[in-house]
């Protein structure tokens, strides 16, 4: 009897929390579908606007359409954000509105790459042909938020706040150390010295060829940084470098000193003037519209029965179905499909923004590229970062664009296989035992280090895909393999050295891309259509559901250190030989 109460109340229980878990369920999707309908309305915008502009938030490629983004669990902790392709939408559209008067910039912690943030300042910089103005102020700016700022005609600290101005540094993340007290060892079989992504895993810290590489192309990431600043600010460029070096900017006095910013105000100065700018009265209150509602004003650009087509490839490269922050090669593949067989399409960017992955996935979506550029015009857009599987997915194209501080290159290829037995035998105790029909059955194995045939095998395995990655460069780019091995071997660029060695074209916008498209497919008159559709956020929700509870509470857990955690899992959890760059370097 007492086994039988035992388990009656244990079914009651799970009932019970079944019952829970469905009626949450349910709650949030009727509150998705009402945001939903909401989402969809058009924003009127009244005369004498001032578009404001919350740069903090996440900067997408597109923006995300998920009616539960402020439901905690489910939506996650973090604002979804903007994409990119609707906020350089929106800029264009208010520079010709008559009803948004000026800008108003506020902009502290910026949440995107640094070519990402180039392309919006252009556009804010484009903005002010209009004669109309741009107004920035935050009470703290960090770099990245001094360089969006430095675009505006304004620039207003607040008289308590802080300016950041002290130059870029990189810091990797190293877990030998870690990997080696738990009793798990990574071997590592690669191809090319600059191939560095492996390096946390068996390294304390960076190798020779990784520091000079890093050194590069942080370097030329500040030389960027610099150098459009002083344009905008009207500084010299060594100025501004010794300032930083010197880390003069210590008190907020001293960015006015330095004419990095014009004035120090409050908050209520700097409402006085955007009245003013926008024609209101002292009386009155100044009228906003948000980037973010400004934008669902956007419609479909151009007219004509002709189309672009934009190819959205951003994230890790992987095999399946993807999403939208993570490549999946079929679903990727097939929107390539698609516009290729789509008569009226009669060219298409991909746009790239991926620091690589699988190696096969990369070159899945490579033959598609191949195949579509029989037919009709491909330009490959890269953002912040297209190295390795991400380089191998554009080198196709007929030109390549990138942004001056766009990471790229990082052709090579490498794989990981953790040996467990350490841990489990000595640590844990636990031991393996088994049968097998051949010498190489059981190939790959995790819980016995690897035998000299195996590194042999997989080492002329990775040699071959090596190869192949070479030849589809050089194929692509119009140059010889020996050529492309020598600037290959895993070396990492930034745009204006890809370009000067020819593993890209030009420098230029996104916007540029899908000009130059349009020219070499000889049309004018063009609809810009995007692929591949994005992921319903409904589906998305009951697909990933789990995925997102556990990733909620792991992140409260974990705090700043689950960065720590995605790392280990990363790599434990990779299989197969990838094409991947050391993007996890930040950059502060």
């Amino acid at each position: 009897m007492k086994e039988f109460f035992k388990y009656l109340f244990a079914s009651m229980l799970g009932f019970f929390l079944s019952m829970v878990i469905i009626f949450i369920i349910f709650f949030v999707i009727i509150v998705g579908a009402i945001s939903s309908i909401d989402s969809d309305k058009t924003v009127t915008v009244s005369n004498n606007s001032v578009l404001f502009l919350n740069l903090d938030q996440p900067i997408t490629e597109r923006t995300p359409k998920n009616p539960f983004g402020n439901l905690p669990i489910v939506g996650g902790d973090e604002k979804d954000g903007i994409g990119l392709n609707d906020l350089l939408k929106s800029i264009q559209r208010a520079k010709t509105d008559d009803n948004i008067k000026c800008i108003y910039l506020n902009v502290s912690s910026p949440n995107a790459g640094f070519a990402t943030m180039r392309e919006v300042r252009n556009a804010l910089i484009d903005f002010k042909k209009s004669h109309k103005k741009i107004i920035a102020y935050s009470e703290v700016y960090t770099q990245g938020a001094y360089y969006l700022a430095s675009s505006a005609d304004k620039i207003y600290l607040n008289p308590e706040g802080a300016l950041e101005f002290k130059g870029f540094s990189s810091e990797l993340t190293f877990f030998k150390g870690t990997l080696e007290k738990v009793g798990v060892e990574m071997q590592v079989i690669r191809v090319g010295n600059y191939k560095s992504a492996v390096e946390p895993f068996i390294l304390d810290k960076m190798s020779d060829y990784n520091r000079k590489q890093v050194t590069a192309y942080v370097g030329g990431l500040y030389n960027t940084f610099l150098t459009d600043i002083a344009k905008s600010r009207d500084i010299h460029k060594d100025s501004l470098y010794k300032i930083a070096d010197d880390f003069r900017v210590r008190q907020p006095q001293d960015a006015v000193n330095f004419k990095m910013v014009d004035a120090l105000k409050y908050k209520d100065q700097i409402l006085e003037e955007l009245k003013g700018l926008s024609g209101r009265t002292k009386d009155e209150n100044v009228r906003t519209v948000s980037i973010n509602d400004y934008a669902k004003n956007n419609k479909d650009s151009g007219s004509g029965k002709d189309k672009v087509a934009v190819i959205y490839a951003n994230g890790e490269i992987s095999g399946g179905e993807g999403n939208d922050n993570q490549i999946g090669s079929e679903r990727i593949s097939r929107a390539i499909r698609k516009a290729r067989l789509d008569d009226d399409i009669k060219a298409v960017v991909i746009r790239v923004n991926s620091p690589g992955g699988s190696a096969l996935a990369s070159d899945v979506i490579w033959r598609e590229i191949v195949l579509t550029k029989k037919e009709k015009p491909v330009i490959a857009s890269f953002g912040d970062v297209a190295a390795s599987g991400g380089y191998y997915i554009g080198c196709a194209a007929d030109s390549i664009f990138v942004q001056p501080n766009t990471i790229t290159g990082s052709i090579g290829v490498f794989g990981i296989i953790p040996n467990f037995q350490n841990l489990m035998t000595n640590k844990l105790g636990i031991t393996f035992d088994g049968v097998k029909t051949g010498k190489y059955a059981d190939i790959m194995a995790t819980n016995r280090p690897m035998t000299e045939g195996e590194r042999f095998i997989i080492q002329n395995e990775l040699n071959r895909i090596y190869n192949g990655f070479v030849s589809r460069v050089a194929d692509g780019r119009k140059k010889s393999k020996a050529y492309i091995d020598s600037i290959g071997g895993g070396h990492v660029w930034i745009g204006t050295d890809a370009v000067q060695i020819g593993l890209a074209d030009r420098i230029g916008s996104f916007n540029d891309a899908i000009k130059a498209a349009a020219k070499k497919a000889k049309i004018k008159d063009y609809k810009v259509v995007e692929y591949p559709d994005v992921v319903d956020p409904l589906k998305s929700l009951m697909d990933e559901s789990t995925d997102r509870i556990k990733t909620y509470y792991t992140k409260q857990e974990l705090g700043e250190n689950y960065f720590l955690y995605q790392q280990m899992k990363k790599v434990i959890s990779s299989s197969g030989i990838q094409a991947r760059m050391p993007f996890e370097a930040v950059i502060k």
